[in-house]
């Protein structure tokens, strides 16, 4: 019987892991119970996700919610992951899941949530004392606030893809470079997407060793090394050279099923895509898994570094050395201590002039694997440090390397934006580093006009070479942070521009021409307070048949034309049957009882439609909308909100005519008379209850002239409408998308920056066009999602040429939010 197998990513990193991929067909439960157990015991664990998912779809058995959630993380699907974890940890009422909340932590960890990764994990030394994760808890704890102080971008150093020329689908693995950076050597399979093979034949399917070379910017295409590295039967992987580059040094592993049972160290001489047949390195090989070796130096003598799982470790795969003592041969290994190894894994290292660098998951990081390093004096090892942002991320980070002149060098890592066969964060590509041999970075802080520190302030830089605004870099600095940092290039005119959602912007110009050494710049914003806004409104939770009152819709005696103020309530009800498109509700119409019994009847049902042709009109569907006409026969009941605005009301009162004839003046009367003309609205099908925001009481007053205009006037920019919602999109699908706006103020304004993302594409540029009073304007704009792996909301920030009264800048954003569907 033939099956079908699929590799994947977390090959022969942290050992090999083969996943298979058998057709899915429609089946029981049971069935689909049977087929899942079968692909987890042979390590297959995207079918086995496929078969439990298609279980639990079926059945809703709550006891596979923890077996999903597992191999979601064992296929690197975080995200899904981290949602599975929190719904199994929720519904744990008896707290038989405990120990879980270590991965879940480390999921949150991965997804960048680190306050919430902290609490997870302080949750599970709480729940699990003395359990053996202890240590590997603490570390992480330590690694998430760690991952909260580092700043967000590394000082001179530019790390990116290394793009199609190198990085398939697949996974490529510890890369090396030769001495003078034109050369590097890695692992993968010869294949650009997922692989499948018979089982019978599943030995003609290994990891080799390729080549490729460096001309100007582009990486030729990788060839395979000839049999003398790769040899048949064997994964070929793990390659390092030496410094002068004529030793190569790699592994090769052997599977027991689906396990890793060999794996041994192996160099050859040569140089290029020459090699010479390679050969069993004598002394550091064993009963053990050894694997990532990498020469160096300790004590005067030529090493070698090496990761082993050999027994009297620390824990998982710790970092040994054996001394050379002859050719291919090398002293017993010696573990290199607590100051470097862990309990958990020590993998990858690279030795360059007394300092060593390598991957672990047991000292404090941003995520799963990351980068340390730590400096020999002839004696010790340094204190292992992390090495930051940019050689590290949220996931698995791993294998750098350098060339010779110390300012080129690569890395593997699965971050998001790689090219990857299955999910976002499967399947590690290759990553180049650069570090700029002069560095101009800058420093800017934010601060109040009395020059205290300004938290969660959003600072753009924009470099405007040749008089033109290039694409904003944009830093926040966080809640707990007033400071962000940038790299700047040489040669370049920049403006700065500090902003917070409560103060006005404040703009600065700097430029970099002329420097000729590495400088660190710095740069204060003090910000001037906006008015204090309202405060937000109160929250309102309805339940199914509840009415709630639209205080907004109200009507004139003997009328069914909508007020101009109803629009904002409306408005409220098209969102919220937006937000919930399964929604019924019924929109009702109520009466004074000034009138005949019959005629408020037809007049509350003409006033009930009116609202409803309001919202058919913004697309909702009739059928969703149930009109009802109660006339007077349902008085006001006067809650809480209705007495605090009418000092002579008290909540419970009802609004029958008795009540009102009783009341002491006309003006009382008319009022509660209006109150009883009101439109409520209730669900009838859909959510049980939904939690919304509070629909807040407008006063009809005119706005009094705004007394703080400069001379001349100040322009305004509004737009017709300032959020949209594109709702499901399809990976790879575009949107297109016009935003209407005019100049309300009575001045002209001019559009000096519009900044969004990549993924938004300006189809008229209005930059340097001017607009005045009254005069209308359209942005049109659009979307593409194909670069994108997750729902979002997108910001497009509008600057102005004018400022305010105090110098400030005047901006506008309007946004707009989709929902992807892969």
């Amino acid at each position: 019987m033939k099956n079908a197998y699929l590799i994947l990513g977390l090959i022969l990193f942290s050992g090999l892991q083969v996943l298979q991929a058998q057709p899915l067909t429609k089946s029981s439960v049971e069935q689909n119970l049977i087929a899942a157990r079968k692909s987890w015991a042979n390590l297959d664990y995207v079918n086995a996700l496929e078969y439990y998912e298609d279980a639990y779809e079926d059945s809703d058995e709550r006891a596979l919610i923890d077996t999903i959630a597992i191999l979601q993380f064992k296929v690197r699907d975080y995200r899904s992951a981290e949602r599975w974890f929190s719904r199994l940890l929720r519904r744990d009422k008896e707290e038989e899941f405990t120990k879980y909340r270590y991965t879940y932590g480390q999921l949150l960890k991965m997804n960048e949530k680190y306050t919430e990764a902290i609490e997870e994990f302080q949750l599970f030394l709480a729940s699990n004392p003395g359990d053996s994760l202890e240590t590997l808890a603490k570390n992480e704890i330590s690694g998430a606030e760690l991952a909260l102080e580092l700043p967000q971008n590394l000082k001179g150093v530019t790390v990116e893809n290394a793009g199609r020329d190198l990085n398939d689908k697949v996974s490529e693995y510890t890369p090396t470079l030769s001495s003078n950076g034109k050369e590097i050597y890695f692992a993968t399979f010869d294949a650009d997407d997922v692989i499948y093979v018979d089982e019978e034949n599943m030995e003609e399917t290994y990891a080799m060793i390729y080549r490729s070379t460096l001309d100007d910017t582009d990486w030729s295409k990788p060839q395979e090394l000839g049999g003398e590295i790769n040899r048949p039967g064997f994964h070929n992987s793990n390659v390092r050279l030496s410094p002068d580059g004529s030793t190569m040094y790699f592994t090769r592993a052997k599977l027991q099923g689906n396990t890793v049972s060999e794996s041994k160290i192996y160099f050859s001489k040569g140089g290029g895509d020459s090699w010479s047949g390679a050969q069993e390195l004598k002394g550091v090989n064993g009963d053990y898994i050894a694997k990532h070796p990498t020469p160096g130096e300790l004590y005067g003598k030529r090493v070698l570094f090496f990761a082993s799982d050999m027994e009297g470790g620390y824990g998982g795969f710790d970092l040994y050395y054996a001394t050379l003592i002859g050719e291919g041969e090398y002293s017993a290994p010696v573990n290199m201590g607590d100051v470097i190894n862990t309990p958990g894994d020590e993998e990858t290292p690279y030795y360059r002039e007394g300092t060593l660098y390598f991957a672990s998951t047991g000292h404090p990081g941003l995520g799963g694997f990351d980068h340390f390093y730590s400096t020999w004096d002839g004696e010790k090892w340094s204190p292992v440090l992390n090495m930051g942002r940019g050689y590290n991320t949220s996931v698995d980070d791993y294998g750098f390397t350098l060339d010779e002149e110390g300012y080129f060098g690569v890395l593997t890592s699965n971050r998001a934006g790689g090219r990857s066969a299955y999910g976002r964060t499967c399947c590690d590509d290759i990553y180049t580093v650069n570090i700029a041999r002069i560095v101009v970075d800058l420093m800017v802080g934010t601060f109040t006009a009395d020059k205290k520190p300004l938290t969660s302030s959003t600072v753009y830089l924009v470099p405007t070479t040749n008089d033109k605004m290039g694409t904003p870099n944009a830093q926040n600095s966080g809640d707990k942070s007033n400071v962000v940092g940038f790299d700047l290039a040489l040669e370049t005119p920049y403006m700065l521009i500090g902003t917070h959602p409560d103060y006005y912007p404040d703009t600065v110009t700097l430029n970099t021409v002329g420097v000729k050494e590495s400088t660190s710049l710095e740069h204060r914003f003090y910000l001037e307070p906006k008015p204090v806004p309202p405060p937000e409104p109160e929250f309102d939770t309805l339940d199914i048949n509840e009415p709630i009152v639209l205080e907004n819709i109200l009507y004139d005696f003997d009328s069914d034309r909508i007020r101009e103020e109803a629009e904002s309530d409306l408005r409220a009800v098209l969102e919220i049957l937006n937000d919930y498109p399964e929604m019924v509700i019924e929109l009702s119409s109520h009466t004074d009882s000034q009138g005949g019994d019959d005629y408020n009847k037809d007049l509350s049902q003409r006033r009930a439609e009116s609202a409803r042709r309001w919202l058919v009109r913004e697309g909702i569907d009739r059928d969703r909308i149930v009109a009802k006409g109660y006339g007077e026969s349902q008085p006001q009941t006067v809650n809480a909100r209705a007495a605090a605005l009418a000092d002579f009301l008290n909540e419970g009162d009802v609004l029958t005519p008795e009540f009102i004839d009783a009341l002491e003046t006309q003006e009382q009367k008319e009022r509660a008379y209006e109150l009883n003309r009101r439109t409520e609205f209730k669900i009838l099908e859909g959510p049980t209850f939904i939690t919304i925001k509070r629909i807040q009481k407008k006063e009809t007053t005119k706005e009094a002239p705004d007394r703080g205009s400069l001379p001349g006037g100040k322009p305004e920019m509004k737009f017709v409408k300032e959020f949209v919602d594109f709702g499901q999109v399809r990976k790879g699908e575009q949107k297109e998308y016009t935003f209407v706006f005019y100049n309300a103020g009575d001045a002209p304004f001019t559009i000096d920056l519009i900044s969004a993302c990549d993924c938004t594409k300006v189809v008229n540029d209005l930059t340097g066009e001017t607009f005045e009073p009254g005069e209308k304007g359209r942005l049109e704009i659009i979307f593409d999602s194909s670069e994108k792996d997750e729902s979002e909301v997108i910001d497009i920030d509008i600057f102005l040429a004018e400022s305010d009264e105090n110098g400030t800048p005047l901006m506008k954003t309007v946004q707009y939010k989709f929902e992807l569907v892969k």
